[in-house]
């Protein structure tokens, strides 16, 4: 018996979910309807399905509508892929209705709406699943397996440096994520997904979490700094915009033209905002330190302007070291093909045991983002999952300790002070 579906929040993220339903999963799935505040984005979600996926058009609803979206469809399930600031809202009328969630990345942005999060689901014993992907990746996994495995011994610390280049992260910048108040900053937004593999690998949660950084190349206070004058707060219609290799031309790209720049006039929502525009209040350049319960010990860097894309981490244990160098595909949000996000470029994973010969890795990669590790996930969600020995399936709990991390770091910024994450919520 296929189980039902509703979809709210149209935007860049939503395609991912409700394009492997029509298209892979309609044995499984029946997708009944799509929710925002934007009519004429669900328009043109309602017209992907139809010419893309050959899929018949469902119902719409006003994200004012929602309860009345829930009791008129009587889905199974809802997907949430709104706005970070707004999941919590979504989510807790959902349990609350009768449903189970699966919503994007991060559960939600602060400490308060979590909890509001855990009480709906302990007052409702309905189920939350958190879309972490990247646990997916091959070479995550492997990382995962190594260590549980003991290769390196018991891990007592983690160097963990992300880097965004100039085209991916200065997206976060152009977009809704550049105010905190609806992403959380990078921290959690982004971090989300690196603070849960952290967990992930080492199977344990943090305890203690210092911040520091700030915005120190993005805005417009930074670049008047460096002596650049030439201003504008959008990029569509500005002559200055055509030449600022930051900038990102909406109409010069279907989809996003459709997506957005076509349905402006209903919320004022502008996607293409100035990097170095005012306004922005999240940072692009972050240090973190993490202790764990387990009292490993993680220092993690996140840059959002780098000329190169991927990451680098080590673990250092008592038998010896990990390695792992990943390149990877650089990418505007909705603005390219879905096989392209997270795509690969490079990769290794190596070993250095403490008395012995150093050895690569081999991963093994399937097909789709993120080394096949999406298809994975979307399998897991929509299709018969077998039996993971890895537990991959992100549960809010993991949700919530992913982003914890970010919001004890969000606090540490502000603060000066190192932060405990267990007086933050109870679960």
């Amino acid at each position: 018996m296929r189980k039902k579906y509703v979809l709210i929040g149209t935007g860049g993220r939503a395609e991912f979910f409700y394009g492997a339903m029509v298209e892979d999963y309609r044995d499984t799935c029946e997708l009944v309807a799509f929710c925002d505040i934007n009519q004429t984005r669900m328009d043109y979600s309602n017209q992907l399905l139809e010419e893309k996926y050959d899929h018949p058009k469902i119902a719409t609803y006003l994200a004012s509508e929602f309860e009345t979206m829930i009791k008129t469809e009587k889905p199974d399930i809802v997907i949430v892929t709104t706005v970070d600031r707004t999941h919590h809202t979504y989510i807790v009328k959902a349990l609350e209705l009768g449903c189970d969630v699966i919503t994007e990345k991060p559960m939600t942005v602060d400490a308060e709406k979590t909890q509001e999060i855990i009480d709906a689901i302990n007052r409702t014993g309905r189920e939350v699943r958190v879309t972490f992907n990247y646990r997916y990746a091959p070479h995550n996994t492997k990382i995962r397996e190594l260590i549980r495995d003991g290769v390196i011994g018991d891990v007592y610390s983690v160097n963990f440096e992300w880097a965004l280049d100039t085209q991916h992260g200065a997206d976060y910048f152009r977009r809704w994520h550049r105010n905190k108040n609806n992403s959380g900053g990078l921290l959690v937004h982004k971090s989300t997904h690196h603070f849960d593999l952290v967990n992930f690998w080492l199977d344990t949660t943090p305890e203690t979490v210092y911040a520091t950084g700030g915005l120190r190349f993005y805005g417009r206070e930074n670049a008047e700094a460096r002596g650049e004058t030439k201003f504008y707060q959008r990029a569509h219609g500005s002559e200055y915009a055509k030449d600022d290799p930051f900038a990102i031309q909406l109409e010069e790209n279907d989809h996003l033209k459709a997506l957005y720049l076509d349905a402006e006039q209903e919320d004022g929502y502008q996607r293409d905002q100035s990097v170095f525009g005012d306004g922005i209040d999240i940072e692009d350049t972050l240090g973190v330190m993490v202790t764990y319960k387990n009292k490993a010990i993680l220092t993690y860097s996140l840059n959002a302007y780098l000329p190169w894309e991927g990451f680098i981490v080590t673990f250092n244990g008592s038998k010896g070291r990990i390695e792992v160098q990943v390149r990877e595909q650089s990418y505007i949000n909705s603005g390219g093909s879905k096989s392209d996000e997270g795509k690969l470029k490079e990769k290794s994973v190596k070993v250095l045991p403490m008395f012995g010969e150093p050895y690569e890795v081999e991963i093994v990669e399937g097909k789709g983002g993120h080394g096949g590790g999406d298809p994975l996930l979307l399998e897991d969600l929509f299709g018969t999952p077998s039996e993971d020995e890895f537990n991959r399936a992100a549960s809010h709990i993991d949700g919530a300790t992913s982003i914890l991390t970010g919001i004890a770091g969000n606090m540490s910024l502000k603060t000066g002070q190192a932060v405990k994450v267990d007086g933050l919520v109870k679960f």
